[in-house]
């Protein structure tokens, strides 16, 4: 087996590719769509794919990749690749201070009132008062405009966490 990653995403069968490329995004179509364009000549091509399809997803198959994310600050349980990837993303939440932590409850509860999906962000990066002002703002969307934030959310989720793969 080949020691560079990408080379060993390449070379990986076809099931193991797909188990991992669904650690990085639960929509049905999303590994078998990505695997299929194996061999990628660069970790930024497979990334710039991973991203143009998971923004190309249908919204019944944004839902389902959804489903596989907890809300911002709650934390995710287990050993799989997802909890992993999750709570690593959700670093920024640790240090929040008990009335952002509140308010993000608070919050989380009422975008899902408005919007009936988990608040989706790519929380890599950010702070926890940034994904509270986030998550402010974008309660004021319309569900189509939300729609297109919670796609591009997902893009740029799953572009990161290939490019964990390959690291």
């Amino acid at each position: 087996m080949p020691d560079d990653p990408l080379d060993r995403f390449n070379a990986e069968p076809v099931d193991r590719a797909h188990e991992a490329l669904r650690s990085c995004n639960a929509a049905p179509s999303f590994a078998t769509t990505v695997a299929a364009g194996r061999p990628y000549p660069s970790a930024d091509a497979l990334v710039a794919r991973v991203e143009a399809v998971s923004r190309a997803l249908p919204w019944d198959e944004v839902a389902a990749a959804l489903a596989a994310h907890p809300r911002i600050g709650d934390r995710m349980q287990g050993t799989s690749a997802e909890a992993t990837a999750s709570r690593s993303e959700q670093s920024g939440m640790t240090t929040a201070s008990d009335s952002v932590r509140a308010a993000m409850v608070e919050g989380n509860r009422a975008y899902e009132d408005r919007f009936d999906q988990v608040f989706l962000i790519r929380a890599a990066g950010r702070s926890a008062e940034e994904m509270l002002a986030e998550l402010d703002r974008r309660l004021t969307n319309t569900a189509e405009a939300e729609r297109a934030e919670v796609t591009e959310q997902l893009a740029q989720i799953t572009g990161l966490r290939v490019r964990g793969l390959l690291a």
